[in-house]
């Protein structure tokens, strides 16, 4: 996966679990793409002290979907949704047992992750 698209992920599931002041700091270097020293200069730190605490962060965020692998379900499920986008658009040329065998196959998955 993308890493900026993990960064994105592990912080739109777990990022109200950081502190304001990490939340802040992370989506200014993280989100917004602001260098380390832009960032040192706007919340009046050092440019180290914004990289561990960046780094730090990503150790945190990391470590929630170690254990309650919520991104993981996520794109496991967005996966799921979109091969069912794919069969229904081929619903017109396909047998409708097949059809309703591969959905209820697809929907069987969904609901075990939830």
């Amino acid at each position: 996966m993308d890493q900026v698209l993990k960064r994105s992920l592990l912080y739109d599931f777990y990022g109200e679990l950081l502190t304001e002041h990490q939340r802040s700091v992370y989506e200014e270097v993280v989100l917004n793409d602001l260098s380390f020293s832009e960032a040192a200069e706007m919340f009046g730190i050092s440019r180290q002290g914004v990289h561990e605490l960046v780094k730090r962060c990503g150790r945190i965020l990391e470590d929630y979907e170690s254990r309650l692998h919520l991104v993981e379900r996520f794109l496991r499920i967005r996966k799921d949704v979109r091969q069912i986008r794919e069969i229904s658009a081929q619903y017109e040329t396909m047998d409708q047992a097949v059809l309703a065998r591969q959905v209820s196959e697809i929907a069987e998955k969904i609901l075990e992750e939830l």
